[in-house]
């Protein structure tokens, strides 16, 4: 592998961590593409004997390469698994041999160890959707024509035509997912001061995708923070955390701007940083790992590590029973909250944003019937194996609907407009919102008109 740090083995290490699967069964009911599939090399068990051949030694092929690039990187399979498997770290270097040749294992004196490569289409979709989903500014030019092709229907010409190098699937995709526009939505200020007395100091990440598709979501985020006391430091020209990346196998990428983003919090100076995205959280969370071999870095992303809390996390912990500052208004409404892969899976919050959205008068809160499996956002995935996504999707939203719920709750954006899309393909019109914007609607006692917006 690249540039290990001197007297590191990483083959070993992760050699060692692929020897904690006993191969006992446990993940495979509650690993959607097994479940998609049945087959058992797109299951967390097969993908670790695959991994473990590479490691061995073996050739990465075509069909290897595939089954890694199929995982969704979901984690259902962590917290299912009574071995302890670390299956976030195996899969995140897995993806990294797919996507570098230079980091795969050596493979002995004399072998070709760059026998596979990413074909020429998928070489150039992976750079398109990089070279503008990590960067706000670009992002937003992008979104101005994607929702003018959906409107107009170009997303389903382009799916059943033929273009050359079949890059219709990912194109169509993404025309799919654009949301609509929100109206004019104010900027931030840099800082909003906590509504009576100050409890605490908090940094907040604006993000990428959540920035540009969903700014309403970082006001209502800061307003819900503010009304509890805290003091909403939000640091200008921010980007993206590192998360698409390092969960696509960009590692080198990942790192990058994740130093970025530990640089501009150092400089904000707060002891806390809340994150209302769970993909970004869980990412933020794993600075340690991402920078460990960094002897420039590694200190720095193991503070800032410590100090990332998700929005429902940090507020459960600031409120606790009884300890509101604000009052919660009555807010009718029977919802149905969607468990994100990276909140609950990866970071293992559940409880936190139920208990918060049990506490506003009048909200009924329904579950979903189907053990919180993962939706087919995963980051990029819905852009890169559309077809998989697509039927995930179907089968949340059908789950969704079946609770008879009038608002669907999402903690992460890639969630919100997957499903949004999905609901809308079965011709149901529910609106999805952030935990934080039912909880700042309840709090400056809007009706839950306010929440109809429908994501698509």
């Amino acid at each position: 592998m690249a540039d290990p740090v001197e007297g590191r083995d990483p083959v070993g290490e992760l050699r060692s961590l692929a020897d904690d699967c006993v191969h006992c069964g446990f993940c495979l009911p509650v690993c959607p593409t097994y479940q998609l599939w049945g087959e058992e090399m797109d299951s967390p068990r097969g993908r670790i004997h695959l991994m473990t051949q590479v490691l061995d030694g073996a050739e990465l092929t075509d069909a290897t390469a595939g089954h890694f690039d199929r995982c969704l990187g979901c984690m259902a399979c962590v917290p299912a698994c009574p071995s302890g498997v670390q299956y976030d770290q195996l899969i995140e270097a897995a993806r990294t041999w797919v996507e570098n040749p230079r980091d795969r294992p050596e493979r002995g004196t004399g072998q070709d160890a760059d026998e596979y490569h990413r074909t020429l289409r998928e070489r150039v979709t992976r750079a398109a959707i990089f070279a503008v989903f990590p960067y706000p500014r670009r992002l937003r030019l992008l979104a101005g024509p994607l929702r003018a092709a959906q409107r107009t229907g170009l997303d389903q010409v382009i799916r059943r035509s033929s273009l050359p190098g079949r890059l219709s699937p990912e194109l169509a995709a993404a025309l799919r997912l654009a949301p609509p526009p929100t109206g004019r939505i104010p900027a931030l200020p840099r800082r909003v001061p906590a509504r009576g007395q100050r409890r605490a100091v908090v940094g907040m990440l604006t993000g990428c995708v959540q920035g540009v598709f969903f700014p309403q979501v970082n006001t209502a985020t800061a307003r819900v923070l503010s009304a509890e006391g805290c003091d909403v430091v939000i640091p200008n020209a921010q980007g993206c955390c590192g998360a698409l990346s390092l969960h696509s196998g960009r590692r080198s990428e990942g790192q990058r701007l994740a130093r970025r983003t530990i640089a501009t919090f150092e400089r904000a100076g707060v002891d806390t940083i809340v994150v209302n995205s769970a993909g970004c959280g869980s990412a933020m969370k794993e600075y340690r790992h991402l920078l460990a071999d960094d002897p420039g870095w590694a200190a720095r992303a193991d503070a800032l590590a410590g100090r990332v809390r998700d929005f429902a996390e940090f507020l459960a912990d600031l409120t606790g029973p009884g300890g509101q500052a604000a009052a919660r208004h009555p807010l009718p409404v029977t919802a149905v909250y969607h468990d994100a892969c990276h909140l609950g899976h990866a970071q293992g919050i559940k409880a936190q944003p139920r208990a918060l959205l049990r506490a506003i008068p009048g909200l009924e809160l329904a579950e979903a019937g189907d053990g919180g499996t993962c939706c087919g956002s995963a980051g990029v995935y819905n852009l890169l194996q559309p077809e998989a996504a697509r039927e995930l999707g179907e089968r949340k939203a059908a789950t969704i609907q079946a609770t008879g719920a009038q608002l669907l709750i999402s903690a992460n954006p890639g969630c919100s407009l997957q499903i949004a899309t999905a609901l809308a393909a079965r011709g149901v019109s529910m609106p999805v919102a952030h935990t934080a914007q039912v909880l700042d609607a309840s709090i400056r006692g809007l009706p839950v008109a306010s929440l109809t917006r429908v994501t698509r």
